[in-house]
């Protein structure tokens, strides 16, 4: 029987979420001290990422009989990855000039303390292309699950997943104790989940502790903006692709929600990695598709954090009074984008790459990042939640793409009913995809 709603992990999350912004505003220090309970549960969810990826990918893998599909799978999720990165960046560009935020505040750039991001600007200097790409390369082959690296335990389960593939018959014994094996860790993630109420309650408690309720006034226009922007981009943009797909971003989203209260309360997409893959399996997406496509999505498909580094960027040069040009903010976008690419798994993403794209566009001081400092983690939340819907988007549909969509199972698990209609013609549509598609 389903239990009451006051009992469901939905319902209690909220609760937890609602009494720490209550503790944090009206005991502020008491708030702030509650910021290991948030940090805790963050640190036992990114403990078992690394196995749950491995586990995953090379299950899903090691029964392939076409390797090819491998390499087709990563190319269109990396097809994918790069429209709709480019996309967000562009939305936030065109809604911060329509809006323009930061009009009006008249900031003097001389008042700025460069001190505040210089950590930032230095970890941005840092960052390169070559040593991204070199990066993604453990030192051994146990090192990547050491380290916690998304990217570089992607990168050892790719290999594991096809040299167990290759091998074929001779490592069935290996594959079947990974399946065993795979089973003890997601049982595993569905205990540390009953721990995910205390640890929303401390990171909001701490959140609004630290920062206080004015500090979202002081720059509601920013916040509201952004906020508003990555509304668009996820009912608008991603809403179209759903329905060019077959199905509702309102039901997706519904069906995650358990997910996306999580990421709310810790502002960090990462505590719900784990039983998103989980949800897309049970949705019909293949295990092949779901290893491979969410762990790369998590570092190169950020849209919230490409909406807000362009409208960040505006939004700092209109505060100061500086007038960009279009060549400037053509410049901007371009720039963006490669630095969205070369920053990504890094802890503090979306700060880092914002200060190196200022460093190549010299019009905005990067000392112009102080402005943002003290909210941007109330922008991470929203930064994190449309991260995390573009990811479970992007899985879906290069599941789709692929022809390996289970649609009753997608049914079933978005509650779409049994009524079913041919796809529409569509770009989004994935070629030679003649299957029937479920609407609302």
């Amino acid at each position: 029987m389903k239990p009451p709603f006051y009992r469901s992990l939905y319902f209690i999350v909220i609760m937890a979420i609602v009494s720490g912004g209550l503790i944090g505003h009206f005991f502020p220090e008491f708030g702030q001290s509650l910021k290991p309970l948030g940090d805790a549960f963050i640190k036992l969810v990114k403990m078992i990422i690394a196995p749950v990826i491995f586990l995953t990918i090379v299950t899903g893998m090691s029964g392939m009989r076409d390797l090819g599909q491998v390499g087709r799978v990563a190319a269109k999720a990396f097809g994918y990855f790069f429209v709709f990165s480019t996309l967000a960046l562009i939305i936030g560009l065109i809604v911060g000039n329509v809006i323009q935020p930061g009009r009006g505040l008249n900031i003097d750039p001389a008042t700025l303390d460069p001190a505040a991001v210089s950590q930032y600007a230095s970890a941005a200097h840092e960052t390169t292309v070559i040593g991204f790409l070199t990066g993604i390369i453990p030192d051994t082959l146990v090192s990547a699950f050491v380290t916690g690296n998304i990217l570089q335990v992607l990168f050892v389960s790719i290999l594991f997943g096809i040299a167990m593939a290759i091998i074929g018959e001779p490592a069935a014994p290996v594959r079947r104790a990974l399946e065993s094996l795979s089973q003890i860790v997601f049982k595993l993630v569905a205990i540390l989940m009953k721990a995910a109420p205390i640890g929303a309650f401390g990171a909001f408690a701490f959140t609004i502790g630290a920062y206080g309720l004015g500090a979202i006034a002081s720059l509601a226009a920013l916040i509201a903006t952004f906020y508003l922007t990555s509304l668009i981009f996820v009912i608008g943009v991603l809403g179209l692709v759903c329905l060019a797909n077959g199905f509702s971003i309102f039901r997706l989203i519904s069906y995650l929600k358990e997910e996306l209260l999580l990421v709310l309360g810790t502002s960090s997409s990462e505590a719900a990695l784990p039983s998103l893959m989980q949800k897309l399996e049970a949705a019909g997406a293949p295990k092949s598709v779901v290893g491979l496509v969410v762990p790369t999505g998590y570092s190169f498909n950020l849209d919230g954090t490409n909406i807000y580094m362009t409208m960040a960027a505006l939004f700092i040069a209109q505060a100061m009074n500086i007038e960009l040009s279009l060549q400037d903010q053509v410049l901007l976008l371009l720039v963006a984008m490669l630095s969205s690419k070369g920053a990504a798994g890094i802890t503090g993403a979306g700060f880092i790459t914002l200060a190196a794209t200022l460093a190549v566009v010299p019009t905005v001081p990067i000392a112009g990042m102080a402005l943002i400092l003290g909210i941007d983690r109330f922008m991470s939340e929203c930064r994190a939640l449309t991260n995390f819907v573009g990811n479970a988007v992007a899985t879906l549909v290069v599941a789709r793409w692929e022809g390996e969509l289970d649609r009753d199972a997608l049914n079933a698990a978005l509650g779409s009913g049994p009524k079913a209609l041919a796809a529409p013609p569509d770009v989004a549509a994935g070629p030679g995809d003649k299957d029937t598609l479920a609407v609302d």
